[in-house]
């Protein structure tokens, strides 16, 4: 579950742009702001189911653009690609300025 939520999270950073304003505000209520289901109803004047199918389709949309884009994919596989360089230079077996790029790296993310 944890994962799955992780997960979401992620996707909703990279694809928040393309939702709607009340797809945004379910997903940051329930997901990052830990509201539950009957909060977030409460708070729009809507039925909780109307909150739960939102918030369900608000997923699979975000799965369909992450199959489509592969955002989430190629950052984590960026993430592994910079770990792999720190274990080398904490070894001194690259140069140093890979340091230097390593840093610009992190300040990107």
């Amino acid at each position: 579950m944890l994962e799955r939520t992780t997960r979401i999270n992620y996707l909703f950073d990279f694809y928040q742009s393309l939702l709607t304003p009340k797809q945004r505000n379910y997903m940051e209520l329930y997901y990052l702001e830990d509201y539950s289901l009957g909060e977030i109803s409460e708070t729009f004047d809507v039925s909780r189911q109307a909150v739960y199918d939102n918030i369900r389709r608000t997923e699979t949309m975000l799965e369909e653009y992450e199959n489509k884009l592969h955002l989430y994919e190629k950052f984590k596989k960026r993430q592994e690609v910079i770990r792999e360089m720190e274990e080398e230079v904490e070894k001194d077996q690259l140069p140093p300025r890979v340091q230097d790029w390593l840093q610009q790296l992190h300040e990107l993310e």
